[in-house]
């Protein structure tokens, strides 16, 4: 099964790295993002890999290039710097006649892909999405009587759900993109929600998406300490 990993934006919410690289070249620990998610999913045993770049797309194609991945095969296709997410998908459409994994270039997260493939059969949806936890931007108090009596710094909050990435996608869910520049999350999702086409793989562990400079340093904190589930 092979696994489209989105990685072409501008990642501009992260401009004071990304002036310079492209989002999931940034580095985690000794690594970019973009190698901890390759090596996540070949622990599963996934070894067919087809990146979607655009933004500072030489830069992905030559650390590959480089890189020694004797025991997976990593294709790095350049599908634009204006395509939006859903339009870089379609633009795979050609080579995606099976099911595949998806995910963002910039997600981390200790899912069982196993427990997830077998959800996504189960369902028999054209798309399952990961649902995960949003996580906590700011240190949760707890307060009594205007006194604060508990303060925590949570890498997640308990509440509510978000789309996470990792999906299992049937390539019929391709004919829902239209042939314009579209988002993922907007168009095509939404017609698969219409349709009921949608299935929610929820997922209590860990989920963390790099977005800003501030998340950066929480996953290098976690690799740093190490305490990276995505990892274990």
């Amino acid at each position: 099964m092979k696994l489209v990993i989105l990685a072409g934006g501008k990642g501009t919410r992260i401009s004071e790295y990304t002036q310079i690289l492209p989002k999931p070249m940034i580095k985690i620990g000794s690594k970019p993002i973009l190698e901890h998610i390759v090596k996540y999913y070949m622990k599963f045993g996934f070894n067919d890999f087809i990146i979607a770049s655009g933004y500072k797309h030489k830069i992905i194609k030559n650390y590959f290039k480089k890189k020694n991945f004797s025991l997976a095969n990593i294709k790095v296709i350049n599908t634009g710097i204006q395509t939006l997410t859903g339009t870089r998908l379609k633009k795979l459409s050609k080579i995606l006649k099976e099911t595949f994994m998806l995910t963002y270039g910039d997600g981390l997260s200790n899912i069982n892909l196993n427990k997830l493939i077998k959800f996504y059969r189960k369902s028999k949806k054209k798309i399952t999405l990961t649902a995960v936890h949003p996580p906590a931007r700011f240190g949760e108090l707890s307060i009594t009587k205007n006194t604060v009596s508990k303060f925590e710094e949570k890498p997640q909050l308990q509440k509510g759900w978000i789309n996470g990435g990792f999906f299992v996608v049937d390539p019929e869910f391709l004919k829902l993109i239209p042939n314009k520049n579209v988002m993922l999350e907007r168009t095509p999702l939404k017609k698969a929600v219409e349709t009921k086409n949608l299935a929610a793989f929820k997922h209590n562990g860990f989920w963390f998406a790099m977005d800003t400079v501030r998340d950066k340093k929480v996953l290098d904190t976690l690799i740093k300490n190490k305490k990276s589930p995505w990892l274990r």
